[in-house]
């Protein structure tokens, strides 16, 4: 019997995906660990291997398809001694259909599954919280060994379950998948549909139309739905640059290993007042606060048809010249869209810059479920008062966008004259 290649889940909340490209044509052998397709997510392209050997019998979804649900069969393998009569009364599945987009809480991240298409492990599909992260490789090798993958403990990045894993409970007679395990179907929170805009064409002048990617429809819910429900509140602060933008001269001067930005600063600054400031980097959930150990700041980045936020994981830690290594390279990977999922998603707290741009002062949504995102603007000369005489100095000014229920108004401000020093003495984020 042909074996069904899936549209495989790449992120815990991915579900559905483009497929930009076929590596494969009908009739090509196809070899273990051979690239089959590439997918467009809402945040990166990635490559599909194939996790069986034979010949690709048949193609289900062509390339260029956008909207394929995860858990669709997308193309058939014939197995070795297979031809192409095992095809026959195999039909295309039909062309997605629009579907209510899942609503985005204010809980962590949590997933909804898409309804399967296939045979797949219920483990694949469980409830939000409860959903096992792993591989198409794991997931496959899982469903035939008989083993059931929400057993099994994930060694790859945030738990995330991969092959040497299953392979291990296999050789360990780990637990068997349950007898029955047809896939549920989650239901989003009902939300109330928004009224559709009528648009008078005739009154238009002439236009271009480009249908939304998979990026700017995610990018409009979730920032729709932050404005919506997180009760936003903004503070903030001018600081001086003066000393920061000598202190940067002088150590860009003493090598060309590295070349340190202003943007390198505000995340070392944001990082370290954090720790000084632990209430701030929370997130709200329905049924407690959670108050992160550590600083893992999310950096907006723009790329083609959107942004998304690469991840400094535990910055308090980090020099200057390493968080501008690691900056550097997320933000190249990004733009290539080469990021995993795991190195965009899970920061506890947010920066966006448009300095770079020219912009002096700006307020940024809250990416849920974060509870805060510091708008950072150019830095500019500015008449300023010192000693009572009038002064010119380079100023920047930052404003914090805070989440009412996580952050009140005073630790706001707390965090913000922790951070304001470490911006104007950077000698301190040295020490």
């Amino acid at each position: 019997m042909p074996i069904q290649i899936l549209m495989p889940a790449l992120s815990p909340t991915m579900t559905e995906g483009n497929l930009a490209k076929w590596h494969k044509a009908e009739g090509d052998a196809v070899v273990s660990g051979d690239v089959l397709a590439e997918i467009e997510t809402d945040k990166a392209t990635m490559e599909v291997e194939a996790v069986d050997e034979g010949t690709m019998g048949k193609i289900l979804v062509p390339e260029g398809t956008a909207g394929v649900p995860v858990n669709q069969a997308i193309a058939l393998l014939l197995e070795e001694g297979e031809d192409a009569s095992a095809l026959e009364g195999v039909t295309a599945p039909p062309p997605p259909t629009a579907a209510a987009a899942p609503s985005v809480s204010a809980a962590p991240q949590a997933p909804i599954a898409a309804p399967a298409a296939s045979s797949e492990p219920a483990a694949a599909l469980q409830q939000p919280g409860n959903r096992v992260f792993a591989s198409p490789l794991a997931r496959r090798l899982a469903q035939n060994g008989g083993i059931d993958i929400a057993g099994v403990t994930g060694s790859g990045p945030h738990g995330r379950v991969v092959k040497r894993d299953v392979e291990a409970a296999i050789a360990s007679g780990g637990a068997q998948a349950p007898a029955s395990a047809a896939p549920q179907q989650i239901a989003a929170t009902p939300t109330a549909a928004p009224t559709p805009t009528v648009i008078d064409d005739a009154t238009l002048p002439p236009y271009r139309e480009e249908p939304h990617s998979s990026m700017r429809k995610v990018i409009a819910r979730r920032l729709t739905e932050s404005k919506q429900t997180v009760p936003h509140f903004y503070l903030s602060v001018d600081c001086e640059l003066d000393s920061l933008l000598a202190l940067r001269k002088d150590l860009n001067g003493r090598s060309d290993a590295y070349k340190i930005s202003v943007n390198d600063f505000v995340i070392r600054a944001v990082a370290l007042a954090l720790r000084k400031v632990p209430e701030a980097n929370a997130m709200w959930t329905d049924d407690s606060m959670r108050y992160f150990e550590r600083a893992d700041v999310s950096v907006a980045v723009a790329i083609p048809g959107g942004l998304i936020t690469p991840v400094i994981r535990d910055a308090g830690t980090m020099g200057l010249a390493e968080i501008s290594s690691a900056m550097k390279d997320l933000a190249t990977r990004a733009r290539d869209g080469k990021l995993m999922p795991e190195e965009y998603q899970g920061g506890s707290f947010t920066i966006s810059n448009l300095g770079m741009f020219g912009i002096n002062n700006f307020s940024a949504i809250i990416n849920p479920p974060q509870a805060c995102i510091l708008a950072v603007g150019a830095g500019e000369q500015r008449a300023v008062v010192k000693d009572g005489a009038v002064a010119v100095a380079t100023v920047m000014s930052c404003t914090l966008a805070v989440d009412h229920r996580v952050v009140d108004g005073a630790v706001g401000a707390q965090f913000m004259a922790a951070f304001k020093p470490l911006i104007e003495d950077p000698v301190s984020m040295l020490l």
